[in-house]
């Protein structure tokens, strides 16, 4: 039976998960921890996912290819159906399901605003990689969305940050307090503006915090063995800690690359790894032999089959990572407008 991956999937209240597509069978999960042991290599090529929907994957009726670098598991004709059908394309003005509208922040003056299902609680914020956020408000979906035009317009905030921004404030965040504080400032500027529709609940501040959920400042994580499917064991445990010494990024999955890792922590879809610490294998050059931090979006593991390794292949001295890879992005400005 061949399981394809379909990339990291969070659920709340129970971590981060790889999700698993077989035709005729339906969908599975790998649950993650922090200490697991990943250990996998792309093979197959690389292929369409097709189309979610309504609870259910439809096959891409083309079987389409797809290059290694994108971060999204379709084809063009299947992205646009997705596309076609999404809360965003503002198709479904009669979806009769509440909406909340949220304030999320990603690193300092890095604040977006959205809207996601009340039905899918936080799912959305951990996807996205959000830190820290809070609900605004709650209503239909069209007054969701007027509120959204609203505060991007008169509060210069955007709906939408490019992921490298993300990725790249998250090795340097400030204390708690001072995240929360920011969230507090920007729902009250947001909660005082005139015009909010009338359909649309306003609802107070609670910050609710995901750094600890993503193991990107202090604790420990130890394997719990749940990584089936990507070679993940329990070799020992490994400190969480904050983000420090992050390097590089996979840039692109190709036919027999191999990733091998310690997982550490754990944001929207970025798995980050320690890769083989110790002495270098014999002839060999000496960062090979030295920890690395290694992230990978797992928006790139979508669509491959990926085999895992053999506990004693992985011990092998000679097995690293060999995908390419790329520097992580320095951190941009901080963003304008009020918040």
């Amino acid at each position: 039976m061949t399981w394809w991956c379909t990339g990291v999937r969070w659920r709340v209240g129970g971590g981060p998960a790889l999700g698993w597509y077989g035709e005729g069978k339906g969908e599975r999960e790998s649950p993650l921890a922090f200490g697991d042991v990943l250990a996998f290599r792309a093979v197959g090529g690389r292929r369409c996912l097709g189309v979610w929907r309504s609870g259910r994957r439809t096959p891409c009726p083309a079987g389409a290819v797809l290059s290694g670098r994108g971060t999204r598991a379709q084809c063009a004709e299947c992205a646009g159906i997705d596309r076609a059908h999404s809360v965003a394309a503002d198709t479904m003005a009669d979806d009769p399901r509440p909406y909340h509208v949220y304030l999320a922040w990603f690193g300092s003056g890095m604040v977006k605003v959205g809207i996601t299902g009340v039905g899918r609680g936080s799912a959305r914020l951990l996807e996205q990689g959000a830190v820290a956020f809070t609900w605004l408000g709650r209503g239909p979906l069209m007054a969701a969305r007027r509120t959204e035009e609203l505060l991007r317009s008169a509060l210069g905030v955007p709906d939408r940050i490019p992921y490298a921004q993300k990725r790249a404030v998250r090795a340097a965040l400030p204390p708690a307090g001072e995240r929360a504080a920011a969230l507090v400032t920007a729902h009250a500027t947001a909660v005082a503006l005139a015009g909010w529709p009338e359909s649309l609940e306003r609802l107070p501040c609670e910050v609710v915090d995901h750094a600890e959920i993503f193991g990107i400042e202090g604790g420990t994580g130890t394997g719990s063995g749940t990584g089936s499917g990507t070679g993940a064991g329990t070799e020992g445990a490994v400190e969480a800690g904050r983000l420090g010494g992050v390097g590089v990024v996979v840039s692109e999955l190709v036919e027999g690359g191999v990733v091998v890792g310690t997982l550490v922590a754990a944001a929207g879809p970025d798995l980050h790894l320690v890769e083989r610490t110790g002495p270098p294998p014999l002839g060999r050059s000496r960062e090979l032999g030295e920890a690395r931090r290694l992230v990978v979006d797992t928006r790139l593991l979508g669509g491959w089959q990926l085999e895992a390794l053999g506990k004693a292949e992985r011990a092998a001295a000679d097995v690293v990572s060999s995908v390419p890879v790329k520097p992580v992005k320095e951190a941009s400005a901080l963003q304008g407008g009020l918040f």
